[in-house]
């Protein structure tokens, strides 16, 4: 009867078996089978000499490894019915299964240690708690007047609410965009026939922080354009706009 024995460190044919690779430095993935299959075979007789019962299965993988040493001597080219040679390895089963064995293995490690810290930490034991989080009802002691007015002074509220709401809707709506600025400023100059004017009279609402913001970015695009020319004589001064020629020429370009 063969039965599962642990071996100094090693738990299983395979649990040795990756322990050899891993020794030697070499990759599951290219395994130098013949290396391998010496020194597992000599620690296999090591421990029938010290008269330890194996499991079956360590010779059972002794004679997979001394059979896949064979064919590693014999040509692993095959032809395909397309009349082309592919390339057989004979290590390919063995190598997926050292993956696989490796893989569980480092799942049942870190179960392993998750148990032993979930045995380390305490608990407290459940206790019923439903005296403390029932809610008593509450009862309000009201009169119609009373009542009546409390509901008014509720509508009112949300009327408020709803007034600003719809109140900062609009307010967005309104804003202006750059594209709509620059038109404006085009009208301002033309309308008026000026050639020069303070930046301050472009802003419709110097005291919106984003009416001034939005103005000041379209007079950048329109010098950008070379429709308009500003220039400030010194820092926090005012901001002198000059209307280009070429402002009033896209006028008349439209025009005509």
């Amino acid at each position: 009867m063969s039965y599962r024995v642990k071996l100094n460190v090693f738990e299983g044919p395979f649990d040795l078996l990756v322990y050899l690779i891993e020794h030697a430095r070499m990759s599951i993935y290219d395994i130098k089978i013949s290396e391998i299959t010496t020194q597992y075979i000599d620690y296999v007789k090591q421990m029938e000499e010290a008269d330890v019962v194996l499991s079956s299965e360590f010779m059972v993988l002794a004679a997979e490894l001394l059979e896949i040493k064979s064919k590693m001597l014999l040509p692993r080219t095959v032809i395909d019915e397309a009349g082309d040679e592919i390339y057989e390895d004979p290590r390919t089963e063995l190598v997926a299964k050292l993956a696989e064995y490796k893989k569980f293995k480092a799942i049942s490690a870190m179960l392993e240690e998750r148990s032993e810290d979930a045995a380390a930490a305490l608990e407290k034991p459940q206790e019923d708690l439903a005296e403390f989080t029932g809610e008593p009802d509450e009862y309000l002691s009201l009169d119609i007047d009373q009542f009546r007015a409390a509901f008014e002074l509720f509508i009112q509220r949300k009327k408020r609410l709803e007034e600003l709401r719809e109140h900062h809707i609009r307010t967005e709506k309104q804003r202006i965009t750059t594209e709509l600025r620059m038109a404006g400023i085009r009208d301002y100059f033309r309308s008026e026939g000026l050639r020069e004017t303070d930046f301050r009279r472009l802003v419709p609402n110097a005291k919106d922080k984003y009416d001034i913001s939005v103005t000041f970015s379209s007079v950048l695009e329109m010098m950008k354009e070379r429709t308009l020319d500003a220039e400030q004589k010194k820092l926090f001064g005012e901001i002198k706009v000059k209307a280009m020629d070429k402002l009033f020429e896209d006028n008349t370009v439209k025009e005509n």
